[in-house]
């Protein structure tokens, strides 16, 4: 889909990734608006285990997004390198993963590839989740062919297999399939084609963690095996609460803190059928353009004082002709029976005089 380039931001002196659409993608309108649409999604969130998004533009008619650089390899390599991890080690990682999910969840995003290639490890040891490139906002037109698949098959959610609706339990299962294959060293089918992944699903029963890896507890695989469950309320309410099921799972205490939990469940973050027909983002701009800004004739506090303003005459209006008519003049003619409205030239003391005048006159 895309070419990543390790680049230098010159302005602020800093080593970022630059993702840039692949030529021959570059005039597919389903594409290009996805690609679009990540670097509109990903900016929205804001969180130590996200890959945060800095900025979007197009070069040469190739629209590219810069993002952070993480220094280090992803869960993958690391997966490669060991063939298994101690599940101490997976509980913190997955602990991670699920606090960047639950932030994006309750936010209204679905990442829908959550697999070992998109967890990007720093050698710090905090893990980041990539590539929001085929997530989708509840409220994102639905920009893929009919019957077509997103992501890699062994980690897709039966419903995502099927061309099913689509909620964020579905990267609920993804991670569970991290999780089992982190664990074990294998995905829990091994398949040649997704029509043989999804009669697997159908008829193979998921071997049991513990066949594969003595180590793993009871309690542990119980909570992994839950994730992998065909239906999707029948998984963890939510990334959060699938944290909170590891860690009290766990053969050791976590050594990172557990998510906070937003309490939206994951079944309930849904996305929205072509037919809800949500326009799409507007055209990047160009690379290096100046933005133009608008500017205000107050500052901040003066524009606030005199939204205040505007509301505060309005009322005083009202009152004044409603006074007047109490005061012995209901034809409303002749001079109301109230005080004039004290005069400041500056608008937040003219806001706060105005309060006092409201005080006095009230009675």
């Amino acid at each position: 889909m895309a070419t990543v380039f390790l680049a230098h931001d010159e302005e602020l002196g800093r080593p970022v990734a630059i993702k840039v659409l692949a030529a021959h993608l570059a005039s597919e309108p389903g594409f290009y608006e996805r690609f679009i649409r990540e670097a509109r999604m990903a900016a929205r969130l804001s969180h130590p285990n996200v890959v945060q998004v800095y900025d979007a533009g197009e070069e040469d008619d190739r629209p590219y997004i810069v993002m952070e650089y993480v220094p280090g390899r992803t869960v993958a390599d690391e997966l490669r390198v060991r063939g298994r991890l101690e599940p101490p080690r997976v509980v913190d990682l997955a602990l991670q993963v699920c606090g960047g999910l639950e932030l994006a969840h309750s936010s209204g995003l679905v990442h829908r590839d959550v697999k070992p290639q998109n967890l990007l490890l720093r050698d710090d040891g905090t893990v980041k989740i990539a590539d929001f490139g085929i997530a989708r906002a509840a409220e994102a037109t639905n920009l893929t062919q009919i019957g077509s698949i997103l992501g890699t098959a062994a980690y897709l959610s039966p419903e995502q297999a099927e061309g099913e609706p689509v909620t964020a339990a579905a990267d609920i299962f993804s991670l569970g399939v991290v999780l089992y294959e982190l664990l074990t060293g294998t995905t829990p089918h091994e398949f040649g084609s997704l029509a043989d992944l999804v009669v697997k699903r159908r008829e193979e029963p998921i071997r049991p963690l513990s066949e594969l890896e003595p180590n793993v507890s009871g309690e542990l695989e119980a909570v992994v095996m839950r994730c992998l469950a065909r239906n999707p309320e029948y998984r963890p309410g939510s990334a959060a609460e699938l944290a909170r099921e590891l860690a009290a799972a766990s053969p050791e205490p976590p050594t990172v803190p557990l998510p906070h939990a937003t309490g939206v469940r994951a079944t309930d973050i849904a996305t929205v059928p072509l037919s809800a027909g949500t326009p799409s983002p507007p055209a990047p701009t160009a690379a290096r353009r100046p933005r133009a800004r608008r500017s205000s004739p107050l500052p901040r506090r003066g524009l606030l004082a005199a939204v205040v303003l505007g509301v505060l005459v309005a009322v005083v209006v009202a009152f004044a002709l409603t006074s007047g008519g109490e005061s012995g003049d209901p034809a409303g003619e002749g001079e109301p029976a109230v005080e004039p409205v004290p005069q400041v030239e500056d608008p937040a003391e003219q806001a706060r005089s105005l309060a006092d005048w409201l005080r006095e006159n009230s009675g």
